[in-house]
């Protein structure tokens, strides 16, 4: 085949994709998830059953990629806003402010249709694994580069702070969903981690 074709192709195959999963998420935002079917996915989505049923077995399913594609996109925010940030004090704040906004405004299909039935899937997926892995990873650079420059303890290792910024910073879903309230939370955090 042309490669204008394979590429034509390609590009087909993920907005259909992408359509699915715009499609399923304000779907379950509005029935729930035990609300959404797999026919109600293809018509909403502009396609056949047989077609939805070549990209996604089942509704779970879909779902789980769902949320693969929101957690890749919060990753790829935070690496740009560690690679953007100046100064290691300066990348570290910045980080963490992007956090607490990620943690605070968690995006999940919709809070009507995530209850247990939805949690269960999404947390035993192993996408969720790799993305905690690799998040870690980048703050714990963050905050060595940040200790290296006389900016945050060195009594602690970079991986435990790097542990203890994420736990506190998943506190910010709990706040008013308001950028002060966020900022505060980010200063605690960082005053704990300066020692």
């Amino acid at each position: 085949m042309p490669r204008l074709w394979n590429a034509t192709i390609d590009e087909h195959r993920r907005t259909v994709h992408a359509a699915i999963l715009d499609t399923a998420a304000a779907l379950i935002a509005e029935h729930g998830l035990a609300g959404v079917t797999m026919s109600q996915i293809a018509t909403q989505a502009g396609i056949g059953r047989a077609t939805l049923y070549k990209y996604f077995p089942d509704v779970e399913a879909i779902v789980v990629a769902w949320h693969e594609r929101q957690v890749g996109e919060h990753l790829a925010q935070l690496t740009r806003a560690a690679a953007e940030a100046g100064e290691p004090g300066d990348r570290l704040r910045t980080v963490l402010l992007t956090l607490a906004e990620l943690a605070g405004g968690r995006h999940q299909p919709a809070a009507a249709g995530h209850g247990p039935d939805l949690a269960v899937p999404l947390h035993r997926a192993e996408h969720l694994h790799r993305a905690r892995h690799r998040l870690h990873a980048l703050l714990t650079d963050v905050i060595h580069a940040a200790a290296d420059a006389g900016h945050v303890r060195t009594d602690v290792p970079a991986a435990e702070l790097a542990t203890f910024s994420l736990h506190a910073l998943g506190a910010a879903a709990d706040l008013p969903a308001t950028r002060p309230a966020r900022a505060r939370l980010v200063d605690t955090t960082l005053r704990a981690l300066r020692g």
